[in-house]
């Protein structure tokens, strides 16, 4: 058993059929047995990707909507949600500062 972390646009692929998407179900199967950790930000970007793929016609709406609500279920009990905390925000400023990262994939 091994950990990793997740960041939106790979968890997207759990939830949407596109290159990589095998081998995150891989990953992330019950049977490999990982621990998959994700931002809590992570929550609210995955839901905004999947949505906007819908809007923007890449999949049907029906098909985001399905996506979300498995998404949603699946938090409860397939990750580990890493809180927001004042020592991983300053982290993240740093990291940003330092690579010139957009704001939350610093944090993630």
């Amino acid at each position: 058993m091994a950990g990793y972390f997740v960041d939106s646009s790979a968890l997207v692929k759990r939830y949407v059929n596109e290159r990589g998407s095998v081998w995150l179900s891989g990953l992330v199967s019950p049977a490999a047995g990982n621990d998959i950790y994700i931002a809590r930000i992570t929550t609210v970007e995955v839901i905004a990707a999947l949505t906007r793929r819908a809007r923007g016609g890449t999949i049907a709406a029906a098909d985001a909507s399905a996506a979300c609500l498995l998404f949603r279920n699946d938090l409860p009990h397939d990750y580990e949600i890493v809180e927001m905390t004042e020592t991983l925000l300053k982290r993240a400023m740093t990291l940003a500062e330092t690579h010139g990262l957009r704001g939350y994939d610093a944090v993630q």
